[in-house]
């Protein structure tokens, strides 16, 4: 689907056509003059969705939450100048997370820069060393041998934002004048030379993955009698063959499982037995620590968010083995691990044939006991709280969305209180986070992202969080599907009142928990956003049980930051205090 108009119509509409042909879906756009050969072929295409957003920052966070919900590259497009600059904070979340973006930044072309031609900045190489590859296209030509470079280099780039790992990919596209499609003879006359078969062998289809041979690892771990798995964050394309992987290997070796609260393997409890929960709350008694300490431990992916964990682990330095497709270094505790470069599936489908050995079930039946107890001091806490409050509110969702919610949870407190109180169930609920760069920025705009054309789905946010990124309430209008925000509205940042500058006041409350003081009923009727306040939790149960259709809605939720804080160090280390393993 070429554009032969002009030489800027002709090289646009094959970006265009090249990524459709290699599987694009989606494109979201930002405003601006430089841009407008690129705007102009996405918005023609009748096959790929072009969302145009005002705002860079967050059109790219829009882009990274559409990215990971489908799994596939976006693009990204803005004008040339500080535009560029906006999609910053997005491209380092995507990297750090693994999330494929393909960013078109327009661009002068080089006789218009350094010169002080408007609206100019060295774009080349902007975002660093986060592009898992960047360059800078050619000017636009109408020769063949250069359309075809175009389009290989827009292979290459594709394939670059999936494998071997997937991030963001950043081209810097340069156009002269003119930049609307106006006629031009050379162009028009290419079209009856125009090679019929130009887009014929271009396609998306991924190279098959490589597992090395784990039968050296799977004896080693079949002797041990005092071995742990260990499943950290997690986005899985498929949340539920990516569980059922992992409760394969964890009963091939009856190994106890630590899930962290943003793995979906906590939202599966009943494909896993050997699910344990609360081992950052069983792990601050230091007894249970002692004879809990295993001597191999399998970590699938990132650890997980809590500190009390890997102190713990950091301190025994156990005989480790890192299971997840990334290049990256994943070994923040610096052990001596061994990094086994391919997916928790893939070793799950080689246990197939295989005959589990190890019969011994103590150490698995510690770590059970410990859940069991431990999960019921929480359970009886949590019930008898009629406030609202903060912990209650992680422990209570999972008991009450709809099945399969898409759920987004913003980083700071909320993902802790996940970690700490999500409660093992079998309501499939699809956790979503930025846990790549564990930023607040761009929060509303991922989430907006993954509930676009999507499941009705839940934001559980902060207020400060939410605040960072109102403009994100500018994307309603192109929004399709619906979006239930729960805001924790504690006036401030929550988080810091667990940190020891909260002793030192001022500057503490100005400078570190940066109260706003904001009416969220107004701000929303701004917007046009549905708003309510909860009073109750039976409220909150009905609303959420079921969840509406279309819109965005947010549901106020206000709390007490100081007195869910201060009951957090008050309590959390009781909970497992009278444990004896």
């Amino acid at each position: 689907m070429s554009d032969f108009r002009n030489t800027n119509t002709v090289w646009a509409s094959i970006i265009v056509e090249t990524l459709f042909q290699l599987g694009l879906t989606t494109a979201i756009l930002s405003p601006g003059s430089r841009s407008t050969p690129l705007t102009f072929a996405f918005s023609q295409h009748p096959k790929i969705e072009t969302i145009p957003v005002l705002d860079e920052r967050s059109a790219a966070f829009f882009a990274l939450g559409i990215a990971k919900n489908l799994g596939l590259p976006t693009v990204l497009v803005c004008t040339s100048g500080t535009a560029g600059a906006n999609f910053y904070p997005a491209v380092i979340e995507a990297r750090e997370s693994r999330v494929p973006l393909l960013i078109l930044t327009a661009d002068r072309p080089p006789e218009l820069r350094n010169c002080h031609a408007g609206q100019t900045v060295d774009q080349v190489k902007l975002y660093g060393n986060y592009p898992t590859f960047q360059t800078e296209l050619a000017t636009p030509s109408l020769e063949l041998e250069i359309l075809s470079y175009l389009r290989q280099t827009l292979i290459y780039g594709w394939e670059r934002s999936r494998v071997p790992i997937p991030g963001p990919v950043h081209l810097n596209c340069p156009f002269r004048d003119p930049l609307i499609p106006v006629p031009e003879a050379a162009a028009l006359g290419l079209k009856t030379t125009f090679p019929s078969d130009f887009f014929a062998h271009v396609s998306g289809e991924q190279p098959p993955n490589f597992t090395p041979n784990l039968n050296p690892y799977l004896e080693k771990w079949q002797s041990c009698k005092q071995g742990l798995i260990i499943a950290g964050v997690a986005q899985p394309q498929s949340p539920q063959l990516y569980s059922q992987a992992v409760a394969k290997l964890c009963q091939f070796l009856n190994w106890p499982l630590l899930a962290e609260g943003l793995s979906p393997v906590r939202n599966f409890a009943e494909n896993n037995p050997n699910l344990i929960s609360t081992y950052d709350l069983i792990l601050r008694n230091q007894n249970c620590a002692e004879k809990l300490a295993p001597k191999i431990v399998i970590q699938i992916g990132d650890l997980p968010t809590s500190k009390q964990l890997r102190s713990w682990l950091g301190s025994l330095s156990p005989e480790t083995f890192i299971i997840d497709k990334t290049y990256q270094n994943l070994n923040s505790l610096h052990s001596l691990a061994v990094h086994l470069r391919c997916s928790i599936e893939d070793i799950a489908a080689s246990l197939s044939d295989i005959q589990p050995k190890n019969t011994n079930k103590k150490y698995l039946e510690l770590w059970q006991n410990a859940e069991l107890i431990v999960r019921e001091n929480i359970d009886k806490k949590m019930i008898t709280f009629e406030q609202l409050t903060e912990p209650k509110l992680s422990w209570l969702l999972p008991q009450i969305l709809p099945e399969k919610t898409p759920l987004f949870i913003a980083n700071s407190m909320p993902v802790r209180d996940v970690e700490f109180f999500w409660k093992p169930n079998s309501l499939q609920i699809q956790p979503f986070f930025n846990r790549g760069a564990n930023g607040i920025d761009g929060t509303l705009s991922t989430a907006l992202g993954i509930a676009h054309r999507q499941q009705s789905s839940v934001l559980l946010t902060g207020d400060l969080a939410l605040l960072h990124d109102t403009n994100g309430f500018l994307l309603r209008n192109k929004f399709i599907g619906h979006l239930t925000i729960l805001l924790i509205n504690n006036n401030g940042g929550g988080i810091f009142e667990l940190l020891p500058i909260a002793e030192f006041n001022p500057p503490f409350e100005d400078y570190f928990a940066t109260p706003q003081d904001i009416d969220f009923a107004q701000l929303c009727t701004t917007y046009g956003v549905n708003y309510q306040k909860i009073q109750s939790w039976e409220q909150l149960k009905q609303l959420l049980n079921p969840l509406p259709k279309a819109g965005i809605r947010v549901l106020e939720i206000p709390t007490n930051r100081k007195l869910d804080a201060q009951w957090r160090l008050n309590t959390l280390n009781k909970f497992a205090a009278e444990l004896d393993v």
